[in-house]
């Protein structure tokens, strides 16, 4: 299960690198687009934080610190800041996944999340379809300010093996 949760973790994680490639600007990465909230940017800067934070930091600790309103409130970070970020969460998923030994994923996660505490396969598991959920978004966001209906391969089922 723990080496499942590293390759979606990373196949998303990469899969959003693509998308964040394929924008045509930086620009657009922060467009708002009508009925969405949240660019792709701030999308970007969320899951990285979410991943470097309960991964890295909790499951492996890195001591990286968490600033949730700087994900959602940042604007116009440069395309390079947002792929280092990505990087930096591929590397906290390493990290973290593997300092878990056998066994841990059926113990309570380390901290309570949310006011309830699971078991850190739950956890993890969430993380994983949250990552994939907001990938997601990501794709549409690139598609509705763009016009481009290029896929970037977001669910590439040949990269889980």
């Amino acid at each position: 299960m723990k080496s499942a949760l590293r390759t979606v973790m990373l196949r998303e994680l990469r899969a959003l690198r693509r998308e964040v490639e394929a924008y045509p600007s930086d620009a657009d990465l922060w467009r708002v687009a009508p009925g969405i909230a949240n660019p792709s940017g701030n999308l970007v800067l969320h899951l990285a934080g979410n991943l470097q934070y309960f991964v890295g930091a909790v499951l492996g600790g890195t001591g990286y610190v968490r600033h949730r309103d700087a994900e959602f409130g940042a604007r116009d970070a440069p395309r390079r800041e947002l792929l280092e970020q990505i990087d930096r969460a591929m590397a906290a998923v390493e990290t973290g996944l593997g300092k878990l030994r056998d066994g841990d994923l059926d113990r309570p996660y380390p901290e309570p999340v949310g006011g309830g505490s699971y078991t850190t396969g739950a956890f993890l598991t969430h993380l994983a379809v949250h990552l994939a959920y907001h990938l997601g978004q990501v794709d549409y966001h690139r598609r509705i300010v763009s016009g481009d209906g290029a896929t970037v391969k977001a669910v590439a089922i040949s990269e889980l093996a």
